[in-house]
């Protein structure tokens, strides 16, 4: 089907082919992740973005001799055709296939595992000291994005480089500025003459020969503010500042700047930052005019750029309706807002996937993205507590997990009423280990001062939400599932008030018990109704609410049943069924406590029906073992 991508299976073949063929290769290459993306999908625009500076890397260095760090890897695919997994990736981020992010147990060529961002200076500097201190004299670059380089991780990473000797380069994939054409023959030159072999050669030949002292560092401050007068270097002083040379900006499109370019840096020693400019979407009209939406668009038509499974309902939520639970989230922070005027969001890059959009545009004076800095924004919204706000903070649990040390010095330790909202928490499906938000009740269960809570709907979302206002001592954490909620009406509903450490008595019974917390109480009530139609018995069943504070009240009412059965979205270890065994053993009582969630593992990719499944969450499975329990007792 392709010409040339047909011949390409491992960057060996990439580098035996001749220049000319490599732009129709990168047509190819988009081609191929768009049809593939349109029937399994994936993450589209940046890695179409990003095709030549991956083509371009492979095609210059020895890999997997040389090494490849990616930041996050939402623009990766690029380089999983080209390393082996053209067929695999087929299916990327399903149950049983690649990981939709780079992977080092999947393969050699992956040289670093990244699902989070701002992490690809760190880990590229470690590979490239241990090259160096192995004298190997293999070669390191990380590509890392301007949105990752916000993050705080990214920063203390150039830190550490510039100051040292190693030999480094990092790709600053700049996918937000446009090059201008009207300095464009001044950037070409320059960029020409300072990656010259023969021009650094000279020049490390000159400082070496003056050696450290006052009349080389004048002299460089002099050859630095020349370059800077002759061109406005886009934040090339930024870099420098921090011990790097800067080259650029570069098309990071046209595959032969990318590739003369980067012969040229290759041999050029110390720590180096590479400027390139790409278009997200690069090559498939759709995505270029809307990035943002076809950053993750689902299923389409790869023809029309028709989306096949548009996005669920927003503003409904009555009846039947069902909305995701992020917009639940975003409309009734507009709604608190509106009665509070010290209510104030803040998030670290997801507005859109938080639902705070419309608060964004509602509140601006009141809204903050703080870019991609969790650690910033809990401690930013301790500080707006202390100064008086009501500070409502929206993190995905996978991402809160950079924030613990923050919420543990900063917000609890002070009891500041900053209340927490953990979107995506528990199984999220496809994203795989790195982006599930599984160990979030575990992490924050065992912090002083923290109420803990989970709703089971969508409902109970908006009433722990109002209860937000009402909190005088945090932190306030509320963690929910990412997607689609159960359809119960939530809208129009009074917020109903909720003591912390209450839990709600769904079904009363005998003989067992099961505690449920967050939505798998609804599938929990469909599971013991059918035991009930078809035994005339049940269990008793609770939605637990709250782990923290924990309902001691609850466990007293179900300590007579010979077993109890707790169910979570998230790890075992450390969550409810810790806090369950702990007062069972503590109390002497004589039941069994069986525990359903994610085990001690990582948990891959599949759909998140497949992920409950196996972690016997789904309904069939609780039914299951309520049917075993009710027929052996």
């Amino acid at each position: 089907m392709y010409k040339i991508l047909d011949k390409v299976n491992t960057p060996q073949d990439l580098r035996k082919l001749d220049l000319s063929e490599l732009p129709g290769l990168c047509d190819e290459i988009r081609d191929y992740i768009v049809r593939c993306c349109a029937e399994n999908p994936g993450h589209l625009a940046s890695s179409l973005g990003a095709v030549e500076l991956i083509v371009g890397m492979h095609y210059v260095y020895d890999t997997p001799s040389d090494k490849l760090v990616f930041d996050v890897g939402h623009q990766a695919y690029a380089h999983k055709i080209i390393t082996g997994r053209k067929e695999a990736f087929k299916n990327n981020r399903k149950q049983d296939g690649i990981s939709g992010f780079p992977n080092r147990d999947e393969s050699q060529f992956d040289a670093f595992g990244a699902g989070h961002a701002s992490t690809s200076v760190s880990a590229a500097l470690g590979l490239a000291k241990a090259a160096q201190l192995s004298g190997t004299g293999e070669k390191v670059v990380a590509m890392i994005g301007d949105g990752a380089m916000t993050g705080g991780l990214a920063l203390e990473g150039l830190n550490n480089a510039g100051d040292s000797d190693t030999d480094l380069l990092v790709i600053l994939n700049d996918n937000e500025m446009a090059i201008d054409s009207n300095r464009g023959a001044i950037h070409s030159y320059l960029l020409k003459f300072t990656t010259d072999p023969a021009y650094n050669k000279l020049k490390t030949h000159v400082w070496e020969r003056l050696g450290a002292g006052r009349l080389r560092n004048w002299l460089q401050r002099v050859v630095r503010n020349l370059k800077s007068g002759l061109v406005n270097r886009s934040g090339g002083d930024l870099f420098e500042a921090f011990g790097f040379r800067y080259f650029g900006p570069i098309d990071g499109n046209d595959i032969f700047k990318v590739i003369r370019t980067l012969r040229r840096l290759k041999d050029i020693k110390g720590p180096k930052i590479l400027h390139t400019c790409t278009v997200k979407g690069k090559g498939y009209a759709p995505a270029e005019a809307d990035p943002t939406t076809w950053h993750a668009p689902g299923k389409f038509d790869p023809e029309t750029g028709e989306r096949i499974s548009g996005s669920p309902a927003i503003s409904t939520g009555s009846g039947s309706d069902r909305v995701r639970y992020q917009d639940v989230f975003g409309e009734v922070l507009c709604e608190l807002a509106r009665k509070d005027p010290k209510v104030v969001g803040i998030t670290p890059a997801m507005a859109t996937g938080s639902g705070m959009t419309a608060f964004a545009e509602e509140f601006p004076d009141r809204f903050f993205d703080v870019g991609i800095a969790e650690e910033h924004a809990a401690t930013f919204s301790a500080g707006l507590a202390a100064g008086g706000m009501k500070p409502y903070c929206s993190i995905y649990s996978t991402f809160a997990q950079r924030a613990y040390d923050e919420i543990v010095h900063d917000v609890a330790l002070q009891h500041l009423p900053v209340v927490f909202c953990f979107d995506r928490a528990g199984l999220v499906g496809e994203d795989g280990a790195t982006h599930q938000g599984v160990f979030d009740l575990a992490a924050m269960r065992s912090i002083p001062n923290t109420i803990l809570a989970a709703p089971k709907d969508e409902k109970e979302l908006k009433d722990m939400l109002y209860m937000g206002l009402e909190i005088t001592d945090g932190p306030y954490i509320i963690r929910y599932p990412r997607g689609l909620g159960e359809g119960v009406s939530w809208k129009d509903e009074i917020p109903s008030r909720l003591e912390a450490g209450k839990s709600e008595k769904l079904m009363d019974g005998s003989s067992v018990a099961v505690l449920a917390l967050g939505p798998v109480s609804h599938r929990t009530m469909e599971a013991a109704s059918r035991i009930k139609e078809e035994t005339g018995r049940n269990p008793i069943v609770y939605n637990v609410r709250f782990l923290k504070p924990f309902d001691f009240e609850m466990m007293e009412d179900v300590k007579d049943c010979g077993t109890i059965i707790t169910l979570e979205d998230g790890a075992l270890k450390g969550g409810l069924y810790d806090e369950v065994c702990e007062y069972v053993s503590s109390h002497g009582i004589k039941a069994t406590v069986k525990g359903f969630g994610v085990h001690d593992r990582f948990m891959p990719q599949a759909t998140v029906s497949q992920q409950r499944k196996a972690c016997g969450l789904d309904v069939e499975s609780i039914y299951s073992v309520l049917s075993k329990l009710f027929k052996n007792n």
